[in-house]
């Protein structure tokens, strides 16, 4: 088989070098000291077609999978914007797949468009104070009342909450005690973040700052039964079909960002003296980085295996970055 980049991914990923061009080190740098949020390159991006990548054609998308997608991941993180790019636009690149499965037509043709245009932004209510990533143990409620849901509970560490205006929400519809699998009774929403029923406190942070991180405090948010994605109950099988492509895109973006580190790493080791050497001269150095570089080597080369394989099965992708610094 043949795992060679084609020329269509191959433009892709050129066309995505091209505009995180436009955004330098110190565009980065700027942005990550403020705390402001890359609305620039979200823009940049956005204009370029490429937040619909993996969204139907008939929507507006490219309608392209997931190994562009990481491609297209890849390539911002590489850039040097690192997660800070990557996140500000990650949750439109697939998050809203599981609309795409799961939808009425009529959810897909209201919902979709606005997401790949630009013209609204979505955040993610999934984890919650007291059950972390263990989701099945969730405990925000979703109470039917006739033709609207009625949601109130708790959010946590929720991307981009601060100037989001839609939501893709999970919440129980049916206690956990009355279910087969834990997984049972769980609803997914796509909604409106309406600020009168969701506050929304910033979480301060060391890293990543440009973009926010947030807990949320949902006090009677009304849901319309239209914004339900799925089936009742459902929530989970559908909440996978998002989950699963985004943590392919993190590891793309993980990749892309050790090897930015290794190259800004490598540079300053040029220049450097210790001493009365370059740093990249010394033994401590010349010890050190071939093992970060044989870290990265399996990822260098999309053609060397499938990427998404490649960048799930070894973690050692994450650890130039520490390394390099």
């Amino acid at each position: 088989m043949n795992f060679e980049l084609t020329d269509e991914q191959q433009s892709i990923q050129a066309a995505i070098q091209k505009i995180c061009q436009q955004f330098d080190d110190a565009y980065w740098l700027a942005r990550d000291t403020d705390g402001t949020f890359p609305e620039d390159f979200v823009k940049a991006i956005t204009e370029g077609g490429w937040l619909g990548i993996a969204m139907p054609e008939a929507y507006g998308g490219a309608g392209l999978g997931v190994t562009e997608t990481a491609i297209m991941a890849h390539a911002i993180a590489r850039s040097g914007a690192g997660m800070s790019g990557a996140s500000a636009v990650h949750l439109n690149l697939f998050g809203p797949n599981p609309i795409v499965v799961f939808g009425t037509e009529e959810q897909k043709a209201r919902l979709l468009p606005p997401l790949i245009k630009g013209q609204d932004r979505a955040c993610f209510g999934v984890t919650e104070p007291d059950a972390g990533l263990n989701t099945t143990r969730l405990a925000t409620r979703a109470v039917r009342d006739g033709d609207h849901y009625r949601i109130n509970g708790r959010k946590l560490w929720t991307t981009t909450a601060q100037t989001a205006n839609k939501i893709l929400i999970i919440a129980r519809t049916q206690d956990l005690a009355d279910c087969k699998k834990p997984t049972d009774g769980l609803t997914l929403f796509f909604t409106d973040l309406n600020r009168d029923s969701i506050e929304v406190r910033l979480i301060d942070k060391m890293g990543r700052k440009a973009i926010d991180s947030n807990a949320l405090f949902i006090d009677d948010l009304i849901v319309p039964v239209a914004d339900r994605i799925g089936e009742e109950g459902d929530g989970w099988k559908c909440l996978l079909h998002g989950l699963n492509p985004e943590r392919i895109l993190i590891a793309a973006e993980a990749v892309g960002l050790g090897q930015a580190a290794l190259e800004k790493a490598s540079q300053y080791a040029k220049e450097r003296v210790f001493l009365t050497a370059r740093l990249a001269k010394t033994k401590g150095f010349n010890t050190l980085w071939p093992r970060i570089g044989w870290n990265l080597k399996p990822h260098n080369s999309w053609s060397s295996k499938p990427p998404v394989f490649t960048m799930l099965g070894n973690p050692a992708a994450q650890k130039p970055t520490p390394q390099s610094i």
